[in-house]
């Protein structure tokens, strides 16, 4: 149980965090602070991502070195999607049945469970039917069963049918608020006694003295933008754990370190993302058809570049539409605008009519993962475990991973369980093994070694039309029962071309009703980022933007970014020259900057907790 003392911290931090919010406007460009004060760092060898200091270096009488609250747990979890709140359920399941008193934390970055969680979403139940049986009677908001399916090749101005793929068939699933999906799976992990905190995000990883992982460092609170203290400062705590479990989500920070620290891609490929982007609208009643889902591939993207769009159609009573394009974050122009696209799109009379009288209400964007089989990483490292889209389970051809997720963190539970509840078994860097045999024999390994060769099939020569014939064939008729696996050669920042070999992107000026401004988007986000804290996007080499990525790439990052943070001003300080400018206040967690920055300069960090997107519908 948690000390008074402890108890007392937490509560303090939760109410200093509340306390503290206050409403940002979206930065316009133009208005945005610069960045020239805040400190550039390298994040290599053994510095932290998150402070780029020595503590230990500091005056002893420095704040910033006072002492450390630690509070010990069995298991931590950090991040409160559907991997991490299903492993930390079915921990709880198992040592309630075993009647064992085995202390579960999740520790979440978002003000509330679900506000950072973004998807499609087409839900599958194979893995909710398994962890908690009865959701149905518990309320779970699968309000929308899958009614009807359909697949469609899009030219600039027509929608060809094409065979559906039995991949996506969709019987027997729920198109879902991924965001609603999650917060109910807080509630059902809360009533089974898991401590769920909201508001607190994990910045730095704990190791012991022979390098295993002991647990997680949460982010200081009450540094200005410089790093320095303000009255308000309060040092991050400690949370000591016999096993942490990393539900990060796609690209989480902590992962990335985890990553080279332990070398856990050393036998996989690079993984490979895309960008969705995604809105939510309130269509006219006469159009609305509830449970339909649509998926398209072809326009607005051209045959080298990885693209496919959705439409969902949900929420009978609010007449709710889903719609959102996928983009493979592989793509080679550097003038490509994932965002633009996506506004482009829906100009195509096929979705254009769907929205005519409708209203947008939300709008957000994310990273996924797609690299599949072979970019699955070591799963286990000692005092720990990769679990969800952290690790990367995300079926490419389905475009679903919340089943896959939710099934990696019950295995891993399931695991963690076994060891912990042995009261006699040293846990100080205990290693999982049996999660990782566990995920080899289930059906998550089975569904996505069966479709391990669709997507890299479109980066052939033949482009995306080579991909769709071959993943046709595969998943019609050769079921994945090759001899071969086509691999992931590239990682996605090393296939842009330099602007000079790629021709500009003249996109339409949206025009406020089906097609927006990115900045009138990114306020249907709610996203909110206290002005005065450490800028959490940070550059290794202030340098490089200009010198290299302008220089070659003509600044791709305010065309990849999907939320107007990143922008090239001119340079105050030194007339005639450019400097990139950072909008944090803007940012929506997307993470595409820290995996598309052809320099790989960007390390995407932790804000202080409670601050980024409050999605809802999304």
């Amino acid at each position: 149980m948690f000390r008074s003392t402890q108890r007392l911290r937490l509560a303090q931090r939760v109410t200093t965090a509340a306390l503290r919010w206050t409403a940002q406007p979206v930065v316009r460009p133009t208005a945005a602070m610069a960045t020239s004060g805040w400190r550039m760092f390298s994040t290599s060898g053994q510095q932290s991502i998150w402070i780029p200091f020595d503590r230990d270096q500091l005056p002893e009488d420095d704040p910033r070195r006072g002492e450390v609250f630690e509070d010990e747990t069995d298991v931590v979890i950090v991040g409160g999607g559907p991997a991490g709140m299903a492993a930390a359920i079915r921990l709880k399941q198992l040592a309630n049945e075993a009647e064992k008193d085995i202390r579960v934390m999740v520790v979440e970055k978002a003000g509330e469970v679900g506000a950072h969680t973004l998807s499609g979403a087409v839900l599958e139940p194979r893995a909710l039917n398994e962890l908690i049986p009865d959701w149905k009677e518990k309320g779970a908001p699968l309000n929308t069963p899958v009614t009807k399916d359909s697949m469609k090749l899009l030219t600039s101005s027509m929608a060809i049918p094409l065979p559906h793929p039995p991949q996506m068939n969709n019987k027997g699933n729920y198109i879902v608020s991924l965001s609603h999906f999650v917060k109910w799976l807080g509630e059902q992990a809360e009533e089974l006694g898991v401590e769920v905190y909201s508001g607190f995000a994990a910045s730095e990883v704990l190791y012991n003295d022979d390098g295993s992982v002991r647990g997680v460092a949460l982010n200081d609170l009450g540094l200005d933008k410089n790093f320095e203290p303000k009255d308000t400062y309060e040092r991050g705590m400690h949370v000591k754990a016999k096993v942490t479990l990393f539900a990060e989500g796609c690209h989480g920070s902590l992962t990335k370190t985890l990553m080279k620290k332990f070398d856990l891609r050393k036998d996989s490929d690079p993984q490979q993302y895309g960008i969705g982007i995604k809105e939510v609208w309130e269509v006219a009643p006469e159009k609305h058809q509830p449970g339909s889902v649509t998926h398209t591939v072809g326009w607005p993207v051209d045959n080298t570049t990885y693209g496919g769009s959705f439409i969902y159609h949900f929420e009978p009573e609010r007449h709710l539409v889903a719609l959102g394009l996928v983009i493979g974050l592989d793509y080679q122009n550097p003038y490509l605008s994932p965002y633009k696209e996506f506004q482009r799109f829906k100009h195509h009379p096929f979705v254009k009519d769907l929205l005519e009288g409708g209203q947008c209400i939300s709008y957000g964007a994310r990273a996924l993962n797609e690299g599949g089989y072979q970019s699955i990483p070591k799963l286990v490292f000692p005092g720990g475990a990769l679990i969800g889209c952290t690790a990367g389970f995300l079926n490419v051809p389905k475009i679903k991973g919340t089943h896959t997720a939710m099934k990696s963190g019950m295995l891993a539970a399931e695991a963690a369980f076994e060891k912990v509840a042995d009261e006699e078994q040293d846990l100080k860097g205990v290693v999982l093994d049996k999660y990782e045999q566990s995920i080899q024999d289930s059906w998550v390994y089975k569904e996505l070694y069966e479709v391990r060769n669709c997507k890299p099939s479109f980066s052939t020569a033949l482009g995306n039309v080579g991909g769709i014939l071959y993943s046709g064939l595969d998943t019609m008729i050769l079921k994945g029962r090759t001899p071969w696996t086509f691999r992931h050669k590239h990682a996605d920042y090393e296939t842009l071309k330099p602007a000079a070999e790629c021709k500009p992107i003249d996109y339409p000026k949206p025009d406020g009703v089906i097609s927006f401004d990115l900045l009138t988007n990114v306020s249907r986000t709610g996203t909110n980022h206290s002005e005065d804290q450490p800028v959490h996007l940070r550059l290794r080499d202030k340098s490089v933007p200009v010198e290299r990525n302008l220089a070659i790439y003509d600044g791709p990052e305010g065309r990849f970014c999907p939320a107007g943070v990143y922008e090239f001003v001119d340079d105050e300080a030194n007339p005639g020259q450019k400097r990139l400018q950072i909008n944090s206040q803007n940012c929506i967690h997307c993470k595409t900057c820290d995996i598309k920055d052809p320099s790989q300069n960007i390390d995407w960090t932790v804000p202080e907790g409670g601050n980024g997107p409050a999605y809802s519908w999304t």
